[in-house]
């Protein structure tokens, strides 16, 4: 591997892996870190970055991002999601299953790599289905997906035909050591429902989604991942009340992890009033008290991971009366900015908030990434804790400008991402 020698100086670098938070350079040889605080012996930079009044940290790390290529590329390319994530200070992409075909082959994702190789903004890994073409019946050959290279499998919120089924694939992942990413939900209890059930819900005369929907699938999941031994992480959780049981589960010994979508700890139920279809989200927007509990679960870490749930849909998919769009939220350029105003509400510090979008996702899924160690991939994102900026769907990168937090102001702006030692983007502004 050849590539620029880069020497980012004067920034405070955080790297919560490495329980660094101080202002250290970082020098950058042939793609990876060569140096953190001390010049490389015979180092010569060809390019210097000031990084003066700004923050240094690992590329963020986005876990379970909804890409739509192949089979829905109106909707977004890999190349266009993968520039959005470059924009946000995202240098992995792990990819859910839920493509068109699925990713239930070697095939499939050899294909998603090789497009997203070609982009080189960012690194895309995937998650391999748990059953073939989700259909929740016959079990993914889960051994030839780890060996073309997935890291995890996962059946999406697609239904499992039954708990046995749900079972032997969870036995069937621990033989290979593949984490089960659960989105736990009950299809019954969920029915046609597209909003939290309650007082708003009955209100709007919209259909509803019990908070039972997710906290009955959690126990019964939590109850598998004992049972088998098998390594699990709850993706999107959206109740309080599932935080306590997977808490408790977790003193009780079980190999799990947790995350939760940014958009989880700001929004509420209220905000879909006016049938705003940019608050239609699966799992649904909650009360203000499960909210707090999972503000809570992040600061205290029973929620390793933050991500972003991208899903960017074509202006449309939200043009259709309310039950009848598409759910979901393009997420990747306002994960960072999000969690920086955690940050400003006192929710967490700033170090807390780098460990969810880096060392979480990192060691929920065993990967060697999210840190800044000397010889590791210099992916690193570089922003301005003090810039102030308003965001406005028609200027974002991605394809999908489905966003509810349109008008909102940030503070908090990416200046530069380095994607194994590579500058994927630079802010002009």
């Amino acid at each position: 591997m050849t590539g620029a020698s880069i020497h980012i100086r004067g920034g405070r670098l955080i790297d919560p892996a490495n329980g660094i938070d101080d202002e250290l350079d970082l020098f950058i040889q042939d793609g990876l870190v060569a140096g953190v605080g001390k010049i490389p012996e015979g180092f010569q930079a060809d390019e210097t970055i000031d990084a003066a009044g700004q923050v240094v940290c690992p590329g963020i790390i986005d876990l379970g991002v909804h890409l739509r290529e192949p089979g829905e590329e109106h909707k977004g390319t890999i190349c266009s999601e993968a520039e959005a994530a470059a924009r946000g200070g995202i240098t992995t992409l792990i990819c859910m299953p839920n493509t068109r075909p699925v990713i239930d082959t070697p095939a499939v994702w050899e294909l998603i790599r090789r497009r997203a190789k070609a982009c080189g903004s960012a690194r895309v890994l995937a998650i391999g289905a748990l059953t073939k073409n989700l259909e929740g019946e016959q079990l993914a050959e889960m051994g030839a997906l780890k060996q073309a290279g997935c890291i995890a499998v996962s059946n999406t919120r697609k239904r499992m035909t039954n708990t046995l089924v749900t079972r032997h694939a969870l036995e069937y992942a621990r033989t290979f050591d593949l984490p089960v990413i659960l989105c736990s939900e009950d299809p019954h209890l969920k029915a046609d429902g597209c909003v939290h059930e309650g007082s708003i819900s009955t209100r709007l005369g919209l259909p509803g989604i019990p908070s039972a929907a997710e906290t009955v699938a959690v126990a019964r999941d939590l109850a598998l991942t004992e049972h088998t031994d098998s390594r699990s992480h709850f993706h999107t959780l959206s109740t309080g009340r599932a935080i306590q049981m997977i808490r408790q589960a977790r003193h009780g010994g079980a190999r799990l992890s947790a995350d939760v979508a940014i958009h989880q700890l700001f929004l509420l139920d209220t905000d879909v009033d006016g049938f705003d279809a940019g608050c239609h989200v699966d799992p649904p927007f909650r009360t203000q008290t499960d909210r707090d509990i999972l503000r809570q679960a992040v600061a205290d870490g029973d929620i390793e991971v933050i991500c972003s749930d991208h899903q960017p849909h074509e202006a449309d998919a939200k043009t259709e009366p309310f039950p009848l769009t598409a759910p979901g939220i393009s997420g990747l350029e306002t994960l960072l900015p999000l969690c920086l105003k955690l940050v400003e509400n006192a929710v967490l510090d700033l170090p807390a908030v780098i460990a969810r979008l880096t060392q979480g996702p990192a060691q929920a899924l065993g990967l060697p990434l999210g840190r800044l160690d000397v010889g590791r991939s210099a992916d690193i994102c570089i922003f301005d804790p003090d810039s102030i900026w308003t965001l406005v769907p028609e200027n974002m990168h991605s394809s999908g400008r489905n966003t509810p937090f349109a008008g909102w102001e940030f503070r908090g702006k990416v200046t530069h991402t380095l994607f194994e030692g590579r500058t994927t983007y630079r802010s002009t502004s």
